[in-house]
């Protein structure tokens, strides 16, 4: 059975906004790397489908972490939850109807971890009982608003784990409680 792990790097005050966070430092990049390489896939809401979609197209700008980083993105199956979407591009597949029973079904077929991306999902996937874990990769920067990591109320949760992953990025592991 598929474990669904719903991680994201936030600011200290609770928001998921990756522009104004800005990229990771080179060993935080080399930890995502590899968790990207051991996942069973990444599940999607829209709004994350279509951010992460910057990794299916190589840039010319782009050094061998990013193309590392690429490769591995690519190569993982994703579902993308979505309604107004009408396709997906490559390795993805559109979930539109009967959006829990498609889910439980990923997670009772699979095995492994399934990435959860996206706060707006996350949280109809947590209202249904159905994410195991959560990480909140911690940066040192204070937003001061923006999307919030829990796009809804914060579900009661139990620490698990925390770990420094590099010097400015600290995993903290919950599970439902």
């Amino acid at each position: 059975m598929a474990k669904l792990v719903y991680a994201l790097n936030q600011s200290l005050d609770g928001y998921v906004d990756h522009m104004k966070l800005g990229p990771p430092v080179p060993v935080a990049f080399r930890h995502f790397i590899e968790y990207v390489r051991g996942l069973t896939g990444f599940l999607y809401g829209r709004g994350m489908y279509e951010i992460m979609r910057y990794w299916d197209e190589d840039l010319p700008d782009w050094d061998s972490d990013d193309r590392e980083f690429a490769v591995a993105w690519r190569s993982q199956p994703k579902w993308v939850v979505s309604r107004s979407l009408k396709s997906v591009g490559p390795n993805a597949t559109l979930v539109a109807d009967d959006v829990e029973a498609e889910i439980r079904r990923l997670r009772t077929d699979l095995a492994g971890e399934i990435g959860v991306g996206g706060p707006d999902l996350a949280q109809s996937l947590t209202e249904a009982g159905l994410i195991d874990e959560y990480r909140l990769y911690l940066r040192p920067v204070v937003l001061g608003g923006g999307r919030p990591f829990f796009a809804g109320p914060r579900p009661p949760l139990h620490l698990l784990a925390s770990d420094l992953i590099a010097e400015d990025l600290i995993r903290l592991t919950y599970v439902p409680a």
